[in-house]
């Protein structure tokens, strides 16, 4: 198995206190999710972090994590990471060019793993519609506790609906004052008629002034 480093996970104390009150907030859903995925309205709403720090903050507990890539369009999580630039991902895998073992990458982080999305394939939604897809997240389902899905932005093509379908949870990510009210609740509603729990709603990039309880000035601006 391949070993990839993590080049940014966040340390600001606040911050990873938040991540913390993430993951507390999803153990304690009705009934074990093990099968999450993670989706945001737009680009650049800082999705792909939030996979990111609450996959670390979920292995902390001791739990086996990990990531899968399923953004097959646009992947992110390559350029946070320090990897071989020949490893072979879950587009590989879903259409025949690797095997499960292969696409597994251990991180040096204990306990997280990292499933990268691969090649850009010409067909990404007929590919998660596959039975191969499904049939990839009851293996994973097997080894690992937990299984983060970092998922398209579900406000501009289907394949998060598609993913979530075949999820137990998700989770929406929404960028502070950047996206409408209107346009979140359309979003919303694309969710549910894939009939997956919505498990929460994470606000990203709040910019937090003057604030007495962490005594600083933070403003959280990373992109997606």
């Amino acid at each position: 198995m391949r070993k990839v480093k993590i080049k940014e996970i966040e340390k600001e104390y606040g911050i990873s206190e938040a991540y913390k009150s993430i993951r507390t907030n999803l153990q304690f859903c009705r009934g074990e999710k093990k099968i999450i995925s993670v989706t945001s309205c737009l680009e650049n709403e800082g999705k792909s972090t939030v996979v990111l720090n609450l996959a670390a903050a979920l292995a902390e507990t001791g739990k086996r994590v990990v990531i899968l890539d399923a953004d097959l369009r646009k992947s992110i999580l390559r350029e946070r990471t320090v990897v071989d630039p020949e490893m072979k991902g879950l587009a590989h895998y879903l259409s025949g060019q690797a095997t499960m073992k292969e696409i597994i990458c251990e991180t040096d982080i204990k306990n997280l793993y990292l499933v990268y999305a691969g090649a850009v394939p010409p067909n990404p939604s007929e590919l998660l519609c596959s039975n191969r897809f499904k049939n990839t997240l009851h293996s994973l389902n097997k080894v690992f506790d937990i299984i983060l899905i970092d998922t398209p932005p579900l406000g501009k093509v289907i394949d998060g609906a598609i993913i979530a379908e075949a999820s137990e949870g998700a989770v929406l990510v929404i960028e502070s004052d950047k996206v409408s009210y209107r346009f979140a609740r359309d979003v919303k509603k694309q969710l549910e008629k894939s009939n997956c729990p919505i498990l929460g709603v994470v606000l990203n990039k709040v910019e937090m002034t003057s604030n007495p309880y962490y005594g600083k000035k933070y403003e959280y601006k990373k992109e997606d």
